[in-house]
C-alpha cells in the first residue's frame, strides 16, 4: 500500500514538472516578427517574478532535474532547505512561494508540511510560514532592553539568529560600555551581561588609598582566624591539617629522578647525521 502511494505521488510530481516545462516552452517560443530587445525598468524587477516563469528554454532540463533531486531528498534535508530560506528572507511565505524559491513542495508533501508546522524554528499562522527566533528582536534597542531584563546573562548563541545584524550590535554595545561580553569556560561561548549605569559610581582617591593601606594576612592560618572573627566559617582548616601531618610524620614526596637510558646497539638512533655522538657504542 505504501509503495502504491509513493508511485501515485511520483506520477503527480512528474505531471506537474511536465506542465511547468510546457508553460515555459510556450513563453520561450519566438514570435514571427523579430524585434530588437530593449531594456526597461521592468528588468530591475526580474527577481520578483516567480522562478518557474524566469526559466529559459535551454535551462528547463537542468532545472527540472534539480527540482526532482530536491523532492527526492530526505524530509530532513527539505526541512533544512526551507528553514534556510525563511532565515534569509525574514518574511512570511506561503507554501507556493516556498516552492518557487527552493523547489520544496510543502503543500503536497504531508511529512514536510507537518514537520515544518511543528518545528521550533518555524511559525505557522495557518497560511504562511516564517522564521521564529528564540527572542523576538528587531534592532539594537530591543536587544539592549532584553539584556537589561536578564542580569544573570544571556548566551550569545541564543541571540545570534534574532536578526541579521545582532552580533554587530552586540560589539557596538560592548564598545560603548553598555554591556559586558564574558566567555564561559564550560560552554566556550560569550555570555552578555548588562552594565547597569546605576552602579557606575566615582570613588574618591582618599577612599581608594584607605583600601590599599589595609594589610591582609600573609599566612593562610591568619586568614582563617580573621574569617572566624568576622563570624564566617572557613572552608579549610590549615592548623588541623598541619597537626595531623606532624603526628603521622608526614613528609612531602620528593620527585623521582628519571632513570637515564643507556644507548646500546639495539637502540634506534635518530641522529645518524652526527656519527661522532655514537663512536663509543
Amino acid at each position: 500500500m505504501a509503495l502504491q502511494e509513493q508511485l501515485d505521488r511520483f506520477k503527480k510530481q512528474q505531471a506537474r514538472a511536465q506542465e511547468t516545462l510546457s508553460k515555459t516552452a510556450v513563453r520561450a517560443a519566438p514570435s514571427k516578427i523579430a524585434r530588437p530587445q530593449t531594456f526597461s525598468p521592468q528588468v530591475a524587477q526580474r527577481n520578483e517574478i516567480p522562478l518557474s516563469q524566469r526559466l529559459s528554454f535551454s535551462d528547463d532540463k537542468e532545472k527540472l532535474q534539480q527540482i526532482a533531486n530536491v523532492r527526492k531528498a530526505p524530509v530532513g534535508a527539505q526541512i533544512k532547505r526551507v528553514i534556510d530560506v525563511l532565515f534569509e528572507r525574514r518574511q512570511a511565505l506561503t507554501p507556493q512561494e516556498i516552492e518557487e524559491i527552493c523547489f520544496v513542495d510543502v503543500e503536497n508533501n504531508k511529512d514536510v508540511f507537518d514537520s515544518l508546522k511543528n518545528n521550533v524554528k518555524v511559525h505557522f499562522d495557518g497560511q504562511r510560514f516564517s522564521y521564529k527566533s528564540k527572542h523576538d528582536l528587531k534592532n539594537k534597542q530591543d536587544l539592549l532592553v532584553l539584556i537589561r531584563k536578564v542580569p544573570e546573562g544571556i548566551p550569545t548563541g541564543d541571540l545570534k539568529d534574532s536578526y541579521p545584524a545582532v552580533l554587530k550590535d552586540l560589539q557596538e554595545l560592548k564598545a560603548s560600555g553598555q554591556v559586558w561580553l564574558i566567555m564561559n569556560n564550560d560552554s566556550q561561548q560569550d555570555i552578555v551581561y548588562p552594565n547597569d549605569p546605576k552602579i557606575q559610581i566615582k570613588v574618591d582617591d582618599d577612599v581608594k588609598q584607605l583600601i590599599r593601606n589595609i594589610e591582609t594576612p600573609r599566612e593562610f592560618v591568619d586568614v582563617e582566624r580573621e574569617l572566624q572573627k568576622a563570624g564566617m566559617k572557613p572552608a579549610t582548616n590549615t592548623a588541623r591539617r598541619k597537626a595531623i601531618a606532624s603526628v603521622q610524620g608526614f613528609q612531602p614526596k620528593k620527585p623521582k629522578a628519571k632513570k637515564q637510558r643507556n644507548i646500546t646497539k639495539r637502540t634506534k638512533l635518530t641522529n645518524v647525521h652526527m656519527p661522532e655522538l655514537f663512536q663509543n657504542i
